[in-house]
């Protein structure tokens, strides 16, 4: 028979209980307050005090400002050329090098992985790799904010160390029938490694689309911003005056608030949309991937 738990321990589980029902509220409040004032009107926003439970006064004069602005259409072109392309290239050159990495017939497998793991700890900097892009021609050029972080150290650990869970009876089995390396890591390592690819397709995307550094650094046309150096740029810079077309003085001040609380809804709303598809996947691709040393 199970033991009936004591006093103290329900104590504990429900004082547990409460301790993370109220850090959940701390965390999702400032998401909900953003939401509901980007579906506020402006006036009424700006008058009310207090936390915020839903919208004041609902008007979606924000989200119609946001869409009107053709530098957010821009930056969402921009945003979304980076993920897919940078996505392909991540994930291509990452399971490239897991795999080669993760056989155990490489050689000088152990000096080259150690000089992989080194720049973990330590980097060029800033201004040697500014050199670097600009001598390459990448400057001013999308490709600038994709090809340098082409391959992430950690996520290559990550997907080596999955890769070295399959089993080398399948790779012998393969080698049998006349597969050679690629038909190896496309037909067999890739589709069994569907977990920790979700797990790679999430850390790249959501640094991708969240990437705003970079971007600032490298691009001076504005026609090729992404999204969240425009977003930057509203909250920061006071650009939110300039999406209120048509607006008086007095309007446009009470209008940026909502403006900029639109914005960073839009900005955020589609990377999270993608979290609900890879949630089953994240658990065990992570734990695949950090079982082994």
């Amino acid at each position: 028979m199970m033991n009936r738990p004591t006093i103290s321990e329900r104590i504990f589980d429900w004082s547990n209980g409460l301790l993370l029902m109220l850090l959940m509220l701390v965390t999702i409040y400032p998401v909900i307050y953003v939401l509901f004032a980007s579906f506020s009107d402006a006036g009424q926003l700006m008058a009310y005090k207090g936390f915020l439970w839903k919208p004041i006064g609902f008007s979606l004069d924000a989200y119609r400002n946001v869409f009107a602005n053709p530098m957010i259409a821009k930056g969402y072109g921009n945003t979304l050329f980076i993920v897919i392309v940078g996505l392909a290239i991540n994930i291509l050159l990452t399971s490239f090098g897991a795999y080669a990495l993760s056989r155990k017939s490489l050689k000088y497998r152990k000096p080259i992985m150690l000089s992989i793991v080194f720049t973990m700890f330590f980097s060029g900097g800033l201004i040697p790799l500014y050199l670097t892009v600009n001598n390459l021609g990448l400057a001013n050029s999308l490709l600038a904010l994709i090809l340098p972080q082409a391959v992430n150290t950690f996520n290559l650990i990550l997907m080596r160390t999955a890769f070295e869970a399959i089993p080398d009876a399948l790779e012998e089995s393969a080698k049998i029938d006349g597969a050679n390396d690629f038909v190896i890591l496309f037909r067999i390592i890739l589709p069994l490694s569907m977990p920790v690819i979700a797990v790679m397709l999430l850390y790249y995307g959501v640094s991708h689309w969240n990437s705003w550094f970079y971007a600032m650094i490298f691009l001076q046309e504005r026609s090729l911003f992404p999204l969240q150096l425009i977003l930057r740029e509203i909250l920061l810079q006071g650009e939110a005056s300039s999406m209120a077309a048509g607006a008086s003085a007095g309007d446009v001040a009470m209008l940026s608030a909502t403006l900029k609380y639109a914005t960073i809804i839009v900005a955020t709303v589609p990377i999270l949309c993608v979290y609900p598809f890879l949630q089953k996947y994240f658990v065990k691709g992570a734990l695949i991937g950090a079982v082994k040393g």
